[in-house]
């Protein structure tokens, strides 16, 4: 028996209105996640290690509620909105992860498909100069040097991802960059490390003198 064209419609019009309440629920779900996210990042900047997990611990719930909530839907798990905030999680738990001196999480474990893991990875270098500027203001510092190494080593990953952005969601664009803020980073590393050499030979300069007049 044929289907009448009201069956047809009616069907189509379950079909839409199950999959516009998933979209919305999906929705807010990315929007708690890229807010979490972001929180935990800005715990991690203060030194706030508990609260930065905390915010971790709720950025990882959601995404996995995301990731089984739109298991039947994969058009709209790889829909821009998804992958942004998924992309978020993965920037957050690495900044954190790097920050804290701790093993880098792997996209397994994250749980995220590669190309979002290096988008992720991509915006960690401007967290990390961040972290670098305001380690500076108190002066050189060996742990600025070994941000900046991680800084490096993204990028040189990076470089070597030479792929189409249809494979890699716009991962070149990201590359540009990340070599303008390793860049600047290291020469204001640089600055501030001949400040501090010029600082302690003006130091040695007046104890000598010091000893001299007495």
């Amino acid at each position: 028996m044929t289907d009448t064209l009201e069956t047809i419609g009616e069907r189509i019009r379950q079909n839409f209105e199950t999959r516009t309440k998933v979209r919305d629920q999906a929705l807010a779900q990315a929007r708690l996640l890229t807010r979490n996210s972001a929180l935990a990042i800005r715990a991690i900047h203060r030194s706030e290690s508990n609260t930065a997990h905390t915010h971790l611990d709720e950025a990882r719930a959601l995404a996995e509620a995301l990731r089984s909530g739109l298991a039947a839907y994969p058009d709209l798990y790889y829909a821009g909105y998804t992958q942004d905030a998924l992309k978020e999680f993965c920037e957050a738990s690495i900044t954190c992860a790097i920050i804290e001196n701790q093993p880098l999480p792997t996209p397994e474990e994250l749980r995220m498909e590669y190309a979002t893991y290096m988008n992720g990875l991509a915006e960690v270098g401007g967290e990390l100069r961040r972290r670098c500027m305001d380690i500076l203001r108190q002066g050189y510092s060996q742990e600025a040097e070994r941000l900046l190494g991680w800084m490096d080593e993204i990028y040189l990953l990076m470089v070597t991802l030479d792929y189409p952005d249809a494979i890699t969601n716009g991962l070149r664009r990201q590359t540009d960059l990340a070599r303008g803020i390793v860049e600047r980073t290291r020469g204001d590393l640089t600055i501030s490390l001949r400040e501090q050499h010029l600082e302690n030979r003006l130091e040695q300069l007046s104890q000598q003198l010091s000893d001299n007049q007495a």
